[in-house]
């Protein structure tokens, strides 16, 4: 399934630097591809941005989609494209998980691949069933510590960013939890309502009705700052887990290769997308915090990452889901 934007009139062609050719991008439509099914997060926010890319470059931006393999397939797609800036990737926080994960990748994750830019992130909570002991994060890295294995933590499955996130947190407080796995974000949220597991990790936006209504307990801010909408929840590193910053980001990368010009144009125009005020008024409708970082702090993010996340995976013993 693809959906296409397309600007209102053909704008001029690109002034473009470094000995390129003036019509040389875009001279045709650009493909974001994103490594979820239609209607995700990453879906609809790359459709927000392809409307206002579309106005600005004069080509039309399509919205496609290659699931599987914990992003690397979309990943690997476009690794392999020609660099010439009309592929991108949508990625995650779960691109780095499965960079971490699957270690017999065709390409790589680092220098196969340009950053343009973290566009948004979101804040994400760490929350229990009402009926558990422990009322904050504090209490429960308390709880854990004397009672080895006895809280079950959700995830949507083995090596998935929430099972590497929580499994971080647990080695910087060295305590063990037992991981319960899901094959869907709902089954998972159905047994943390029904108090068959204790505590999992999730956004903001998707768990604030139960938080509000009473049915889960909000223990900690996994972002490294404070929600306005929680302002008086201190974050896990406020809570002992210090170093401790679970921020899911969405984020945009190129094939490695892609003319500078090219991809610094594309920042340019990604950046002034998420400052339009009518992006940030659904971002925030949708629990997100508009960035638009430089290319090098969405480089700086995944060369750090990346290792972290591999070096869980390895203490650990994670591999993926068959």
């Amino acid at each position: 399934m693809r959906k296409l934007f397309f600007a209102p009139a053909l704008l001029g062609l690109l002034a473009c630097e470094g000995g390129l050719a003036q019509s040389s991008f875009p001279n045709r439509p650009v493909t974001i591809i994103v490594a979820t099914a239609p209607g995700a997060s990453n879906d609809i926010e790359s459709r927000l941005y392809g409307e206002k890319l579309a106005a600005a470059f004069g080509q039309p931006f399509v919205v496609d989609y290659k699931p599987g393999a914990g992003t690397s397939a979309s990943a690997a797609y476009v690794a392999k494209a020609a660099p010439d800036g009309h592929t991108l990737l949508c990625i995650s926080s779960s691109f780095s998980a499965a960079a971490a994960l699957y270690r017999n990748l065709s390409f790589d994750p680092l220098k196969d691949l340009a950053p343009i830019t973290i566009a948004s992130k979101r804040y994400t909570v760490i929350v229990a069933h009402p009926a558990a002991s422990f009322r904050n994060l504090r209490e429960y890295i308390a709880y854990s510590k004397a009672n080895p294995g006895k809280i079950n933590v959700a995830t949507t499955g083995p090596g998935s960013g929430p099972h590497i996130n929580a499994a971080w947190l647990h080695s910087i407080v060295n305590t063990e939890v037992t991981y319960v796995h899901y094959k869907s974000a709902a089954a998972m949220q159905s047994d943390l309502l029904s108090g068959r597991v204790d505590v999992t990790y999730g956004s903001l936006i998707t768990g604030l009705p139960h938080i509000k209504s009473g049915k889960t307990r909000l223990l900690a801010i996994a972002n490294n700052e404070r929600s306005p909408l929680y302002p008086d929840i201190p974050t896990a590193a406020e809570q002992g887990a210090q170093g401790y910053n679970y921020a899911s980001i969405t984020g945009y990368i190129a094939p490695a290769g892609v003319p500078a010009p090219v991809l610094s144009r594309l920042n340019s125009e990604w950046v002034k997308a998420t400052k339009a005020p009518d992006i940030v008024k659904r971002l925030e409708a949708e629990g997100s915090i508009p960035v638009g970082s430089t290319p090098a702090e969405l480089g700086q993010l995944l060369a750090s990452e990346i290792p972290r996340y591999r070096k869980l995976v390895d203490a650990m013993g994670i591999t993926a889901e068959p």
